[in-house]
Formats: structure tokens, C-alpha cells, sequence
């Protein structure tokens, strides 16, 4: 990577294509353009790219058919390329090198649970001919600060470099907004919508009656642990310990800090701990094998001396306020609220915790700081699963992908403007307005062009968690492959409006010009516009 910031000082700079943030829709937006002869200047907050799968900590969340269909070229090869690098630097036993499905971590939330430097470097790669040739400038530690409209377009957005206080003001004819959280969206009073539609006007099944902007789901702090029995790692205790070890949402059927809690699809109270006593014959099905990242058992004996796990579990769902719509102080206390209820948990379960084998508390967990980059041991920033979406000239409902509320209906409804497919349940956590679970059955879906479409502003596309979803169907098009696959989209949309001299919104409204653009993504991208027939996640 470039040195971030390097000569923003006080500048002007002009590219084909700007993408603000570098997370999964962010550096496969610029993937796209790249691929397609485009000029692109990419930015990020953090120091690391690739969002969900770095800096955030996330293993992918991917549906159940990932390995044959439902992904575009890109991101397939971006998953053999993870494997590729295990095989190349890790000292795999032969019949897990030779695995062509190869699992590095054997977590079963993913059939690709893997550490989080490794997509970085895997990322890295994929962008680094482009780096290399001066297509592409990548600006780290950088945040969108301003942006100057023009009538109906994005004339410019500041930048601003976090550690040296540059600034630059970049001019592009088409801009991506690949930050987490929409933050273009708000700088250039794009309209957008925040927190949860009404049903009195979306006519969702599960949508509350009446829309709450401030009912916003869960962020949650990751973090990486291993186990090293015998020994003492714990931890000084948080400084809000006392309240989350006291504290119990009126919905959850145990304190905060505990094994309790509740099955997203039932609803019922359930008890998953770190550990459980083995059973023969029966497959762990405990916390420490759910995003388990490092398997010490696919290594010669010795190589490693535990497993690594990442923590991404329910008891560190923070839902006491929301980032959005509310003011700097309550967006700062609420995400210190998460890194203390993330640390809290911690200091619980190497002190306090009921052990699967009699007594209390692991000392033996070790929070693996190397792992995410950090000198606090948690990720570098919090795992957001809902930002900002645009108000689009067309907006995804759950009566589109929805199983329960199309009834007797086969699969989800169709669009002849799809670029793209995905599939996931909808998955919403707990929510600032502190209701439970939403974890419904949805259809395998396409991802319709108009959905990325801003209904007046032209020369800006959501490339992120930002497009135009409800709080209800954010909760399907939110994971990894389909933000991969949203982003990728979105980058090859613009490239293609300048190629051509037309706007994105003419695209989709023009039979032949949107014809034209599916046969580029499928072409010359590898992307899949339509599914098989297969049943609902």
C-alpha cells in the first residue's frame, strides 16, 4: 500500500472515479473500474482495507451453494485466493493443503472462516498491479469531511488525513459512497432514510406500524482470542464492568454477561457456551468452533499451541443507542458502550464464567491484539450492519424476498434490471428500540440496478449497505457477498456511464443501454444475474 495520506497536503486532485471507503463493496467497486481502464482514487478510515473482512473482524457470512453459484467471478477468486494463501504459507497437513474446499479456521458459521490479515494481504494482492501502474491511489486514514454540490451532482468531496491533518479537495465525475455508514449520503444531502420504515408505508409484514429513524440494529466490537490452559491472561477489569455484568435487556432471558440467550428463529431462551464437555460422535456446537479462524489441528502437533477464535456472539450486541441520528457525544459514548461491553465480556470469561468442566472462569484466554491489528486487542472499528440508504428509484421490500410474506408464491420476485444475486436470511439483531430478533426465511434474490439508483442525484452510487434496502430487507442484502457483488456493480455502472456519456440513471431506464450493461457484467466480469431453482435460506 501507498504511504496513507501521501500528498493530499493541500491540493486539488482529479480522478475518473472516487471511492470513499475500502471496505468489501469499496475495493470491489474499484476492482470493477479498474478492470474496465477507469482512473480511481480509493480511500479509508483505517489502516487496513476490506471492512467486514478486516478491519471489522467478520468472517464471511455466506449462503449455502457459495462454492458452485451466487457470487460473481471476482469474489470467487478472491476465496480461492485466501485458500491459495494458507496452502502457500501455512504448513497445512497434505489432506487439508489438498482440500479444494478447504476450510482454514473450520468454523461453522462459514465454509471459509479465516484471520482477518489474511484477506488483507489477499486484498492487497488483488489490487496491487493497479497500485503499481498509478490506475489506482489508495489514501488510508482518511475521512470524507465536506462535499460541494453542483444542481444535481457531487461537483467535489474533501478529504481529510486523520494523522496529518491534510486536506484535499477531489473532483470526479462519478463518486461512490462505500463508507459504512452512508457518510456521503449526509454530506451532500442526499436523501436517505435512516432506522426502520413504518408499515403503513412499506406494508412489510415485520416492519414495526410506524417508522422509528432512531430503531437501528446492533453494532457489535469483535475480537480474536485463543486458549492457553494453565495459564493467566486476564485482563484489568473494564471500567463498565459492573454495569454489563448487572445488566439484562427486558427481552433476553439472562443477564448480558452469560451463556443465555436467545435462538434467533424461534425466539426461544437457549444456553451456548465457550466450551462444552466433549461427547462422542457428537460435532462441537459451542461458541469456540462458531467463527473459529485458526484450526490447530489441519498442523503437523506443535505448530500451534491453540485454536483462534473470533468473537462475534450475541453477549456483545450493543443496542442501548444508535450512530445515526444522534449527535457526536451519543455517537462517541455509544461506541465506547460497545468497546466496553466487548472487554466486559472478556473479563467475564476468564474470571467469572461457569467452566464446561466444574469452577469458574478461563484465566487461559488470551485476547490476540496481533490478530486485528490493534494495541486495545479489538478490532480496528466496530461491525455496523446497517448505514444510511438512499431513497432509490427503486427500493427493495420484503414483499420481494420475503418467504412468509409472499405466501403460496415460488421464489423471490424477479427484476429485469438485476445485476446480480444473493441469498441470506433476513437477519436482524436486536435493535436500539430494544426489540428482539427479526431472523425470518427470505428467497434466494437479484440485486436490482434501480436500487442503486438515487431518485435525483446523478453522478452518485451507493456501493455498500447504503442502497436502496428497507431496515427489514437490509437485513438479507447486508453480508459479505452481497455487498462484494453491490459494490462491484456499482463501480462497473460508473465506468461504463463514462464510457459511454450517459448517466447511470439513463442506463437502467434505457431498454438497449441496460441490455448492453448485463452483458458487460456477465462478459467480461463473471457476473450472475439470475438463480437456479433452490430453496429459501
Amino acid at each position: 500500500m501507498i504511504e496513507a495520506g501521501a500528498g493530499m497536503a493541500g491540493r486539488e486532485a482529479q480522478t475518473d472515479i472516487l471511492i470513499v471507503g475500502a471496505g468489501v463493496g469499496g475495493v470491489a467497486g474499484a476492482l470493477a473500474a479498474l478492470k474496465l481502464g477507469k482512473r480511481v482514487i480509493l480511500t479509508e478510515e483505517t489502516d487496513w482495507i476490506g471492512g467486514q473482512l478486516t478491519s471489522q473482524a467478520v468472517p464471511p457470512d455466506e449462503h449455502p451453494w457459495i462454492e458452485s453459484h451466487g457470487c460473481t467471478a471476482s469474489y470467487r477468486e478472491f476465496r480461492e485466493r485466501v485458500r491459495g494463501w494458507y496452502r502457500r504459507n501455512y504448513p497445512l497437513l497434505p489432506r487439508h493443503s489438498h482440500d479444494p474446499r478447504l476450510n482454514p479456521g473450520g468454523g461453522w458459521v462459514s465454509q471459509l472462516c479465516h484471520e482477518p490479515r489474511v484477506a488483507l494481504a489477499v486484498l492487497g494482492d488483488m489490487l496491487a498491479p493497479w497500485l503499481a501502474s498509478g490506475q489506482l491511489t489508495l489514501w488510508e486514514e482518511t475521512i470524507p469531511v465536506a462535499v460541494e454540490t453542483s444542481g444535481d451532482r457531487f461537483a467535489s468531496v474533501t478529504l481529510h488525513h486523520l494523522r496529518s491533518g491534510d486536506e484535499t479537495v477531489v473532483a470526479a465525475p462519478c463518486v461512490l459512497d462505500a463508507t459504512e455508514l452512508g457518510d456521503l449520503l449526509a454530506f451532500g444531502n442526499v436523501e436517505h432514510v435512516i432506522g426502520a420504515e413504518g408499515q403503513d408505508a412499506t406494508d412489510e409484514l415485520h416492519a414495526p406500524p410506524v417508522a422509528n429513524p432512531l430503531d437501528q440494529q446492533a453494532i457489535s466490537w469483535c475480537f480474536a482470542i485463543d486458549h492457553l490452559a494453565g495459564e493467566n491472561h486476564t485482563i484489568a477489569k473494564p471500567d463498565q464492568y459492573d454495569f454489563w455484568k448487572g445488566y439484562q435487556a427486558d427481552f433476553w432471558p439472562g443477564p448480558q454477561l452469560g451463556w443465555k440467550d436467545i435462538d434467533p428463529e424461534t425466539l426461544q431462551a437457549r444456553e451456548i457456551a465457550i466450551f462444552k464437555a466433549p461427547v462422542e460422535g457428537d460435532p462441537p456446537h459451542d461458541f469456540w468452533h462458531y467463527r473459529r479462524i485458526l484450526d490447530k489441528a489441519k498442523y503437523p502437533e506443535g505448530s500451534f499451541a491453540s485454536d483462534i477464535t473470533l468473537v462475534n456472539w450475541p453477549q456483545i450486541d450493543y443496542w442501548l443507542g444508535p450512530l445515526l441520528g444522534v449527535d457526536d457525544e451519543a455517537r462517541s459514548r455509544h461506541l465506547e458502550g460497545a468497546r466496553q461491553l466487548s472487554l466486559s465480556l472478556l473479563s467475564w470469561m476468564q474470571t467469572a464464567a461457569p467452566r464446561h468442566d466444574g469452577g469458574y472462569g478461563y484465566p487461559g484466554l488470551r485476547l490476540r491484539s496481533d490478530i486485528t491489528g490493534t494495541k486495545h486487542g479489538l478490532a480496528k472499528a466496530v461491525y455496523i450492519r446497517e448505514s444510511r440508504r438512499i431513497e432509490a428509484e427503486f427500493t427493495v421490500l420484503e414483499g420481494h424476498v420475503g418467504v412468509e410474506q409472499r405466501g403460496a408464491q415460488i421464489g423471490a420476485d424477479t427484476f429485469y434490471d438485476s445485476v446480480g444475486v444473493g441469498s441470506y436470511r433476513i437477519d436482524l439483531h436486536p435493535s436500539t428500540a430494544l426489540r428482539t430478533y427479526v431472523d425470518i426465511s427470505s428467497w434466494p434474490f437479484q440485486i436490482p440496478l434501480g436500487a442503486l439508483i438515487p431518485q435525483r442525484v446523478a453522478n452518485l452510487l451507493p456501493a455498500n449497505k447504503n442502497l436502496g434496502t428497507t431496515h427489514i430487507t437490509n437485513g438479507c442484502y447486508r453480508l459479505h457477498p452481497v455487498e462484494w457483488n453491490i459494490g462491484e456493480a456499482a463501480g462497473a455502472l460508473a465506468s461504463w456511464s463514462l464510457t459511454i456519456g450517459e448517466s447511470p440513471r439513463a442506463i437502467r431506464n434505457t431498454p438497449e443501454r441496460l441490455a448492453d450493461f448485463q452483458r458487460l457484467l456477465v462478459g467480461k466480469l463473471g457476473f450472475e444475474l439470475d438463480w437456479p431453482s433452490i430453496r429459501p435460506r
